[in-house]
């Protein structure tokens, strides 16, 4: 078994594991058992969303790994039709309930929707702040935020994002949103960490996966954990649950990393939607 998995310690003091088990599109179905699986083999921590509609077997899987609630770090998004104050509160209980627990490690709000709600996602942060404060979310934070967003948050609200949860891989390292988290105490969270499966063919990649004798999956993983950021990679296969969790046992030299950060491609290497107009 792989070393223990590095903790980050997130603005507010508290920590969060840096690698995680991220559940966007499995099916609610194989999901409980993937949890379980993923937790047996050693991950804690669980990257999960309301509108991923799978919050309750996710709390079944950490039930059913026979884990105690405080050694499982979990993650959840709000629903991107709950921004108003009150819909949000709601939909919080509901993730709350969903998963059977009285906290949440992590709760973000999943899209800025700037063309929504007047814009008004700083009303929404500061619901997020209530839940903070009355301890049922141990961690606030957002995801898909981008620079200007989170400088109106800090203009206007009290408290600084403890995580932003962006696109990031090596097609897309998104390093200006990083910059900024980075000079703001703001942990970066990277999705599609392997650009849903597109790096895993690229002849630089297979080439490092060749020479240090590792998956190409497990290569960019790596690239990702150096650089600093917390990574949650998806499967429910058993085999990937395990190779995707043997990240710490190996390193990739200066001139390694540079090789595959080299391969970013701006705006063209993004694989979901552009934050500015989603929504």
């Amino acid at each position: 078994m792989a070393s223990a998995i590095p903790d980050i310690t997130m603005n507010d003091g508290s920590t969060i594991p840096q690698l995680g088990f991220g559940v966007f599109q499995i099916d609610p179905a194989e999901t409980a058992e993937a949890v379980r699986q993923a937790l047996s083999v050693g991950y804690r921590h669980i990257d999960t969303a309301q509108g991923y509609g799978n919050e309750a077997e996710v709390g079944q899987g950490v039930r059913t790994a026979g884990l105690a609630r405080e050694d499982v770090f979990i993650t959840s998004k709000l629903d991107n039709s709950k921004h108003r104050p009150d819909d949000a509160r709601a939909a919080f209980q509901a993730s709350l309930d969903a998963l059977r627990t009285d906290y949440l490690d992590l709760f973000l709000i999943h899209w800025p929707l700037p063309n929504r709600y007047d814009g008004d996602f700083v009303s929404t942060w500061k619901v997020l702040e209530e839940f903070q404060a009355d301890g049922r979310a141990r961690a606030i934070g957002v995801s898909n935020f981008q620079v200007p967003h989170l400088e109106r948050l800090a203009a206007e609200s009290d408290l600084v994002p403890a995580v932003n949860q962006i696109e990031a891989h090596p097609y897309f390292t998104n390093d200006e949103v990083r910059a900024y988290g980075s000079r703001n105490g703001i942990v970066t969270e990277a999705w599609s960490p392997i650009a849903q499966g597109a790096v895993l063919d690229d002849p630089t990649i297979t080439d490092i996966a060749e020479q240090v004798g590792r998956t190409p999956a497990q290569v960019v993983l790596r690239w990702h954990i150096q650089r600093g950021d917390v990574v949650f990679p998806k499967s429910n296969t058993p085999q990937r649950i395990e190779e995707n969790f043997q990240l710490f046992d190996f390193e990739l030299d200066e001139a390694t990393m540079e090789r595959i950060t080299l391969l970013d491609q701006g705006e063209a290497g993004r694989t979901g939607p552009h934050p500015d107009t989603f929504g």
